[in-house]
């Protein structure tokens, strides 16, 4: 089961570097709606690939370090769905620190009033 991550969380991640914050929805959502400061957008579809990669080719694909298996790492998607599926994924991949972002892009711009 995932652990979820509190909108309070992400909005503090820019005072986190060594926290990452993945969405997981596609770059055309993303264009629609804009993105949370600090993300990362890996498509759910390229998760897995993405987070297997050498950590040089993750840096020069995402412009970040990899994360590490102990790193902080919050998914988010559009309503917290894909975001599960995605933090489920990075565990079982050995992020022992993966986290859902449940209100996702929702909540956020939401409480952000976008």
């Amino acid at each position: 089961m995932s652990v979820i991550a509190t909108y309070e969380e992400v909005k503090d991640l820019p005072n986190h570097p060594e926290k990452y914050l993945i969405d997981v929805r596609e770059p055309s959502e993303l264009v629609e709606t804009g993105q949370i400061p600090t993300s990362i957008n890996i498509p759910i579809g390229s998760l897995e690939e993405s987070l297997k990669l050498p950590a040089d080719e993750f840096k020069s694909k995402f412009g970040r370090d990899k994360p590490s298996y102990e790193n902080e790492v919050i998914f988010h998607c559009k309503m917290g769905g894909r975001a599960a599926k995605a933090s489920l994924l990075a565990e079982s991949l050995g992020f022992v620190n993966s986290k859902n972002f449940k209100g996702s892009w929702t909540e956020w711009a939401e409480k952000e009033g976008l």
